[in-house]
C-alpha cells in the first residue's frame, strides 16, 4: 500500500463547501447578505412579506442552517434538530412566484461572494433544487 502523506500532514478527503467557502465568516456572510437583499431588493417584497420582523432570529437559524448544510458544524440540528425544511415551511404558501424570489435574493449573494466558478455553479443548483422541494401550492 503506498502513502500519500507528506511533510508529516494526514491525508484529507475532499474539503468541504463549508472550508471551501472560507468557513463562519464566509457562510454568516452569506446568510446575513441574503436577508440584506430580499429587505432592499423590491422584487422580493412577497418573500419579505411572509418573513417575521425583525429578521435577527431568522438570520442566525439560516446561518445555523447553512453551516451544517454545506459540511461544517451542524449548528441547526444541534438546537432544534433536523432541519425538516419542507414541514417547518409548511405554515407558508411557498409557490412558484415565492420560489423565483427566494432564488433571486440567493442568486444574488452567490454572485456577489462565490469567486469559484465551479463552486457557484454547484450551489446554484443545490439552491435551486432545495427551492423547488419547499414548493407547496401553485
Amino acid at each position: 500500500m503506498f502513502n500519500f502523506l507528506r511533510a508529516g500532514k494526514e491525508a484529507k478527503g475532499p474539503q468541504s463547501i463549508y472550508d471551501q467557502l472560507g468557513g463562519e465568516p464566509a457562510v454568516r456572510a452569506m446568510a446575513e447578505r441574503f436577508y440584506d437583499v430580499m429587505e432592499s431588493d423590491p422584487r422580493a417584497k412577497d418573500l419579505l412579506a411572509i418573513h417575521p420582523q425583525p429578521m435577527t432570529a431568522i438570520r442566525q437559524k439560516f446561518f445555523e442552517f447553512l453551516s451544517g448544510w454545506f459540511g461544517g458544524p451542524q449548528l441547526f440540528e444541534e438546537k432544534y434538530g433536523h432541519p425538516r425544511l419542507r414541514a417547518r415551511h409548511m405554515p407558508f404558501t411557498i409557490d412558484v412566484k415565492l420560489r423565483d424570489q427566494w432564488l433571486l435574493c440567493m442568486y444574488q449573494v452567490l454572485d456577489e461572494q462565490v469567486h469559484d466558478e465551479l463552486l457557484k455553479m454547484q450551489l446554484r443548483q443545490r439552491f435551486t433544487q432545495l427551492a423547488h422541494h419547499m414548493i407547496n401550492s401553485n
